[in-house]
């Protein structure tokens, strides 16, 4: 039987830059779920009356997506606020240069541009406070 080389999640790291020269990122703090950007390809349907008899397809764009996350949101946090966070981008509609580094032993990161989308308070009447957002990806990541 062969031992599995699956990776535990905990410790994946979402870093936003701060458009300096050279660039410093920042991680996003109290991250509690991060779904990663699910790259794809548009395929066009080419299937012609002179084809085999099966669809047929080209490749179109590549996707970057959209990476999306949880937080427990704290209003005053550099990264989360209005004053200079990720709030802040979203209204501004600040195009942003971001890392994500897995928790592999190199680590392995990807990077990418992108605007903060949707940012979704929400503050339960027995809970914390937390909000979702969503980052749409503009242009083309760079995954190593």
């Amino acid at each position: 039987m062969t031992a599995t080389t699956g990776l535990d999640a905990y410790g994946t790291k979402l870093k936003r830059g701060d458009g300096g020269t050279p660039e410093a990122f920042t991680t996003i703090a109290n991250v509690t779920n991060l779904s990663p950007p699910p790259i794809s390809r548009e395929m066009y349907e080419a299937t012609h009356h002179d084809g085999p008899g099966w669809d047929e397809y080209i490749a179109g764009l590549l996707r970057g997506g959209e990476v999306s996350l949880d937080i427990d949101f704290v209003p005053t946090d550099s990264t989360h606020s209005y004053a200079a966070g990720m709030l802040k981008d979203m209204i501004d509609g600040t195009l942003r240069n971001w890392e994500l580094d897995w928790p592999d032993s190199t680590p392995t990161t990807w990077s990418f541009s992108a605007y903060v989308a949707t940012f979704t308070p929400a503050a339960p009447t027995n809970g914390k406070l937390t909000a979702s957002l969503t980052l749409r990806i503009s242009g083309q990541p760079t995954l190593v």
